[in-house]
This record gives C-alpha cells, sequence and structure tokens, in this order.
C-alpha cells in the first residue's frame, strides 16, 4: 500500500509586509500545491500577546506579527514564513526590525517550530528574488527553479490583478478578495464627495482595522474620499519623493514621502493625514519633512500616532475636528471667489404677479 503524501502547509501571519505582498504569495505558493494558513485577524488578545514578548520600545507593528506568530502556533502549524526583506534595490534598505525579523522572532519566541526565514537584499550579489524563493519552498523539498519560475509568474499575475483593482479606486478589501478569486473587476463609482483626505502610511497601519481602528471606515461615514498609496504608480510615487527634494534611502519612503509628496501638489486633495506607529524612527522622520513641506504647499496635514494603548474616543474626536476644519475651509474658499459688485445696491425683485 502506497504511503499517503503529506500534504505541503505554510503558515503566513497576517501583518507586516503581508499587506503588500499577499497577492503574490498566495499564487506562487498555489501554484507549487503549498496550502497557505494565515493567523486571524489582528484583536485586542493579538496585541497583548505580542507586546508581553517584547520591550515596551518596540513598534507596534513588531507587537502585532509577534502575535501573529503565537496565533499560527496555536492553530498547530509548524512551518511559519518569517522573510527578511533586506533592501528593495541597491542601497535601498528597510528598517533594523524588519531586516532582523527572523532574528527577533527567534528569540522572544520560544515555541518549536520551522522558520521559513527567507531573505532578500538586492543590495548583495546573489540574493534577488528568484534565490529568496527558492529558500522558502526548499523546506518543502522543492528544489526545481524552473519549476519556481514558472510559480512566481503566477504570483506576479495575482499580484498585478489586485493592483489594477486597487488603483482604479476599489477598497483594499474587494480588490483582494477579487484578486485570490482570480478575477478583475474595475468598479464604475461616480459618487462626489466634498472632501478628499490622502492617507499616507504603511499597508500594515492602515489595512489592519484593529490597529488603525478603521479609520478609513471612519472617514467614509464622513463623507470623505480617501486615497492611499495604493492608488499610485511607483513611477509617481518616485516624482512625489523628488517633490519633497529627498534622497530615497528608506524601503518604505515610496508609502511615505512619495506618497504624500505625489498628493501635495494634487488640487483634489484638500488634507493629509499621516498615521504613524509609535516607536517607528525612520516614520518620525519622514512624518517631519512631510509636514514642513505641507506649509509650503498650503496643504492641511494632522499626524496621528497610534499604539497598542490608543483609545478610540480620542483618536474619532481628532479625525472628526479635522475633517470639521477642512470642510470649513473649503466652504470659505468657495464663498472667496464669488465676485459680488460692491458699487451696485442689490435690491429684492418685488414685482410679483398675481394670478387668481
Amino acid at each position: 500500500m502506497q504511503a499517503e503524501t503529506k500534504e505541503m502547509v505554510i503558515g503566513i501571519p497576517r501583518a507586516m509586509n503581508f499587506y503588500h505582498n499577499y497577492p503574490f504569495y498566495f499564487g506562487f505558493f498555489n501554484a507549487l500545491g503549498i496550502k497557505i494558513i494565515l493567523s486571524d485577524v489582528t484583536t485586542k488578545q493579538t496585541m497583548s500577546d505580542g507586546s508581553a514578548l517584547v520591550v515596551t520600545e518596540t513598534c507596534l507593528p513588531i507587537k502585532i506579527y509577534v502575535g501573529h506568530i503565537l496565533n499560527l502556533l496555536n492553530k498547530g502549524v509548524d512551518k511559519i514564513f518569517v522573510p527578511s526583506i533586506q533592501s528593495i534595490a541597491p542601497k535601498i534598505y528597510n528598517c533594523s526590525k524588519i531586516r532582523g525579523l527572523p532574528d527577533l522572532i527567534r528569540n522572544v519566541v520560544k515555541q518549536p517550530f520551522t522558520m521559513i526565514e527567507a531573505t532578500i537584499d538586492k543590495s548583495e550579489k546573489k540574493q534577488g528574488l528568484y534565490e529568496f524563493l527558492a529558500q522558502a519552498v526548499k523546506p518543502f523539498g522543492i528544489t526545481d527553479m524552473d519549476k519556481i519560475k514558472t510559480a512566481s509568474k503566477a504570483g506576479w499575475r495575482t499580484f498585478n490583478n489586485f493592483h489594477i483593482m486597487a488603483k482604479s479606486g476599489m477598497s483594499y478589501k474587494k480588490a483582494l478578495n477579487y484578486a485570490l478569486q482570480g478575477k478583475v473587476l474595475i468598479e464604475n463609482n461616480t459618487k462626489e464627495y466634498p472632501i478628499s483626505i490622502a492617507l499616507v502610511s504603511h499597508g500594515y497601519n492602515i489595512y489592519d482595522d484593529r490597529a488603525c481602528m478603521k479609520i478609513i471606515d471612519k472617514l467614509e461615514a464622513m463623507d470623505v474620499k480617501v486615497y492611499t498609496s495604493l492608488q499610485l504608480s511607483r513611477e509617481q510615487m518616485s516624482e512625489g519623493i523628488n517633490t519633497l527634494c529627498e534622497k530615497l534611502y528608506w524601503a518604505n519612503e515610496f508609502e511615505m514621502t512619495g506618497t504624500a509628496g505625489h498628493y501635495l501638489k494634487d488640487n483634489r486633495i484638500d488634507g493629509i493625514i499621516a498615521l504613524n506607529a509609535f516607536g517607528c524612527g525612520p516614520d518620525s522622520l519622514m512624518v517631519e519633512k512631510i509636514v514642513r513641506k505641507a506649509k509650503q504647499f498650503n496643504k492641511p496635514i494632522i499626524n496621528l500616532t497610534i499604539d497598542e494603548q490608543t483609545g478610540e474616543a480620542g483618536f474619532v474626536t481628532r479625525l472628526e475636528a479635522f475633517v470639521d476644519m477642512l470642510f470649513r475651509k473649503k466652504r470659505a474658499n468657495i464663498l472667496n471667489k464669488i465676485n459680488i459688485n460692491s458699487d451696485v445696491d442689490y435690491a429684492p425683485n418685488m414685482e410679483y404677479i398675481e394670478t387668481k
């Protein structure tokens, strides 16, 4: 009797680079017959579990990531994908916590499991995408590079389909859902919004509903159109970095300074919300530069900082106050554009024609 083939399973934490790379991972791993198990959505317990294992000064996204590793272990997953994304281009680096993510997890999570710590570092030779993917599937006995390259095409297909829909204005969740089903749909949304805001942050901050307290839903409920980096191309974000007179150094500057620089010049945008996690060093520097540049463009901006202790009531109050200010500012601008000739006295029409 032939022995049953053991199912190939990989766990992926629903945190950090998940919000940018998961469409690719989904297409790639599925093309190789590897089943993906995701951790559950972030909850207060996820934050609490992750925070308990790291030092207080650790940024919120890392605390959440650790919590998601624990969640996968509780599900019984024994192989977990913990990539080390060192740099995305020569001399363009990620922050130290993202670069050293496997080492961090190894030192704080003491439960036994197989950590798949594939590394991509485009600042070094022979540490590009295909080497990264080969490391990711090696624990499953897959070593055929032709097979890996073919699977990568399936990954890029899903990834590109997702971004086509996201750039058209479709919400993150809907675009992801359709892309994972292999569909590409373009919505014809003709609704007009009185106020438009650019939300500048990383995907793991604004698409994790618990971390950001559903900020996009809250803004849309206030009749605000929300724009993010997902509506922009890499070229537009690169131009945005130039607008802020910056030289690209951090890998995540596209989502921050690049996005902000583009929307600062966009006349459709009434204001900017910069959302960053407490304890994030690179973001604190980038947000400071964005705020300074916003003054030159006369574009209102508010910086909101989140951590595991952020209260929703105060968070919503600040959002409401900012949106109310934008409504008042836009109304005043419209009124100021109405030309009234002060030399002509206004008199109401009193010549009524009465009919019996």
